[in-house]
């Protein structure tokens, strides 16, 4: 099953076509796409059995993330082994770390971005999980269960404001706005021959910087929810960004950054892909 939120509207994905699932249902379900997640097994058990309307046509740009508005956004850093390397880090044996990049910095798939003045703007494409059920304490054998779907997701990264002062400031220099695009699907875990084997991969304009396998994760996403769980509750529509691959503009000799008139491709396998174009600031 795939879900969207159209226009911010919450839709079901069929045949491409979108299906307004408040008018579907009767108005048992909201159009806040953010609410489906309270009642995510009562949504999975009407959408398996419903006669659906048919949908309508939509453009990719407008698309909101199928998860706008989350209580807890956990990002993870480090988490495939040649991205620590670039990054000059031991691979972590412990939880990663963990950071947030704020809720306001949330958009959906198409989306221009403007660049911060005087800054460093990197990439990073990452699988994004989004949770369905209350995850506390959780085994990593059950983790899945409480997993509403898979989505694609940009880390996008300020390096100078992270890296400033005392102390980094990881989550203030990855939450400028539009610095979390996602989508443009969510897609639940069955629909995958298997969800922990995923490639993905980034462009700038046409030129290939980021391709990787979400096998190659350390900490994949069940090791992930049993790791975050046993120290927080999880709620149903916190969004976790689970890392990226090697390729960001940090790691290169010499390093690159994001400019102006630059257009960010980047795509996960079976879900489909963002695009940021990016402007000055």
């Amino acid at each position: 099953m795939r879900i969207a939120n159209f226009s911010g509207r919450l839709v079901l994905i069929a045949d491409h076509r979108a299906i307004d699932v408040e008018q579907a249902s009767g108005g048992l379900f909201s159009a806040d796409p953010q609410a489906v997640y309270e009642r995510w097994a009562e949504f999975r058990a009407w959408a398996g059995q419903a006669e659906l309307p048919a949908g309508t046509a939509f453009a990719p740009s407008a698309l909101g993330s199928p998860a706008p508005a989350p209580r807890q956004l956990l990002a993870i850093g480090l988490n495939y082994r040649d991205h620590a390397s670039e990054s000059g880090f031991a691979a972590p044996e412990g939880l990663p770390p963990v950071f947030t990049k704020y809720v306001s910095s949330i958009t959906g798939p198409v989306t221009e971005v403007t660049l911060p003045p005087g800054g460093h703007t990197d990439w990073e494409i990452e699988l994004v999980a989004v949770i369905g059920k209350r995850a506390e304490r959780v085994y990593e054998a059950d983790a899945w269960s409480h997993v509403a779907g898979l989505t694609a997701g940009q880390d996008i990264s300020e390096r100078v404001v992270q890296l400033a002062g005392p102390a980094p400031q990881f989550s203030l220099g990855k939450s400028f706005p539009g610095f979390a695009p996602m989508g443009p699907f969510l897609v639940t875990p069955d629909e995958f021959t298997n969800p922990d084997d995923l490639e993905l991969r980034c462009a700038i304009n046409g030129e290939e910087v980021q391709k990787g396998r979400t096998r190659d994760l350390i900490f994949s996403v069940p090791a992930l929810i049993a790791g975050l769980s046993a120290v927080l509750p999880l709620l149903p529509g916190d969004v976790i960004f689970t890392g990226t691959p090697a390729g960001v503009g940090l790691g290169r000799d010499p390093q690159r950054w994001l400019a102006p008139g630059d257009e960010l491709v980047s795509a996960i396998e079976g879900i489909g892909e963002l695009r940021q174009t990016f402007l000055p600031g």
